[in-house]
């Protein structure tokens, strides 16, 4: 199923795209997100979402006001898109119904939780006499990364990969079996393309978010102290930048 994330909060996003990424059944591709109703309006006319992952508490015109503005929209009166609210309250869930919301969820959500209203989503597209895509795939081998080197060159599975750090004009990859290898890609690159795989915990590094095992807080050189991340099969401990904290917590606390 083509699902749209539509939040004003980026970690909210980002907790949803990693709880997404752990569900297998039933499959889901995200289409596109949204911060605005204005630009979930933009995304729903271009990216044909199926279902619409809603918060109710946003800048300007809130989520229950899209969802009633909605009801005229084609894929919506259609049953082609599904609503699903997610947000911090309950206290909307009766007006829920009378937009034909497929769920209500509240914050924080749960995987399971979130997987039950994808199934109810998908039966209420059934029953409309539509059928949920399923998500793209380009080949039955594991995602990998092209790496050039001189007069070869190599495909690294992107599973095989502890992280990734911004050197100079070159990204070192850190391997799980210790070694290390250079991609002239960015790190933006990877972390749009495989959000996934990585998250970043520094402005320089993204961390394999399957191999993350453990936080804690150390002394600085300086005095200070600061946040350290310690992944599988590594002995070095990651820098953890104050801005990315609460995104490796959320990274650690969805494994």
């Amino acid at each position: 199923m083509r699902v749209l994330l539509v939040d004003d909060e980026p970690l909210a996003r980002a907790r949803l795209r990693s709880l997404l990424t752990g569900i297998d059944t039933p499959a889901t591709h995200i289409c596109g997100e949204a911060a605005t109703a204005a630009q979930a309006i933009e995304q729903i006319n271009a990216s044909q979402p199926q279902v619409l992952l809603l918060d109710i508490h946003m800048p300007g015109m809130d989520g229950m006001e899209l969802a009633q503005r909605l009801q005229n929209h084609h894929r919506i009166s259609t049953g082609a898109c599904q609503i699903i609210f997610v947000t911090a309250s309950s206290e909307h869930a009766l007006q829920a119904f009378d937009v034909a919301a497929a769920d209500y969820l509240t914050k924080p959500v749960r995987s399971q939780r979130l997987q039950l209203a994808l199934h109810k989503a998908a039966a209420q597209l059934a029953a409309a006499g539509q059928q949920p895509a399923p998500a793209p795939t380009t080949s039955a081998a594991p995602a990998s990364l092209l790496l050039q080197e001189r007069d070869q060159s190599q495909r690294l599975p992107l599973a095989e990969i502890l992280y990734a750090r911004a050197e100079q004009k070159y990204v070192t990859l850190r391997t799980r079996n210790g070694g290390e290898l250079l991609w002239d890609g960015s790190l933006s690159q990877l972390e749009d393309q495989h959000p996934q795989h990585f998250v970043r915990i520094h402005r320089n590094t993204l961390a394999q978010r399957q191999a993350m095992r453990q936080l804690k807080l150390c002394p600085q050189s300086d005095g200070s102290e600061g946040w350290l991340l310690q992944l599988e099969s590594c002995t070095e401990w990651l820098p953890v930048s104050r801005r990315q904290l609460p995104v490796v917590r959320q990274a650690l606390q969805n494994l």
